[in-house]
């Protein structure tokens, strides 16, 4: 069995204050290592919402259970993969899912990383890229939900980590 979900050592992991700065810090560290820009925080009104028709996700299992996602409007996700792929000029549009995937992936992986109690226990699956112009993501379980949102060339990005009770 795979030592992140061993029940003897699994102890389930609860969000506390300090989650949203991690999750805006372990974003903005990505950007910058993989795609060379800096994001901004962006401060969002009471009762604004995600939006954008491009979303990656990844699931977490294990000390902590849930999903983080990345929504942005498909100019973004094509910005954000001509900058991983090290493209001038348009991308082909195949190739953005998976840069936005990869991207998604990698700021759970750099999240978990900063939580010494998740860094070991707490496994990564392989990412979902959902893409359209009228959607709701929708989490069912009972749990928290910490949103930040970052500026990336005039637009939005959107990263929510929805915890499982």
């Amino acid at each position: 069995m795979n030592p992140a979900l061993a029940s003897n050592i699994q102890t389930q992991v609860r969000p506390d204050a300090t989650w949203a700065t991690l999750l805006d810090c372990a974003t903005k560290e990505v950007f910058q290592i993989m795609l060379q820009t800096d994001l901004t925080t962006v401060s969002v009104p009471e009762g604004d919402v995600a939006t954008g028709d491009t979303t990656a996700m990844v699931g977490l299992a294990g000390a902590l259970c849930g999903v983080l996602s990345i929504r942005c409007s498909s100019r973004t996700a094509e910005s954000i993969a001509g900058r991983m792929l090290g493209s001038v000029g348009a991308v082909d549009p195949s190739e953005v899912p998976d840069a936005i995937a990869e991207i998604c992936n990698m700021v759970a992986g750099n999240f978990k990383a900063k939580i010494t109690r998740l860094a070991d226990h707490c496994l990564l699956s392989v990412p979902t890229v959902i893409r359209g112009e009228d959607y709701e993501m929708v989490t069912i379980a009972d749990g928290e939900q910490i949103v930040v949102c970052l500026g990336h060339e005039g637009e939005r990005i959107w990263v929510c980590l929805a915890v499982h009770s």
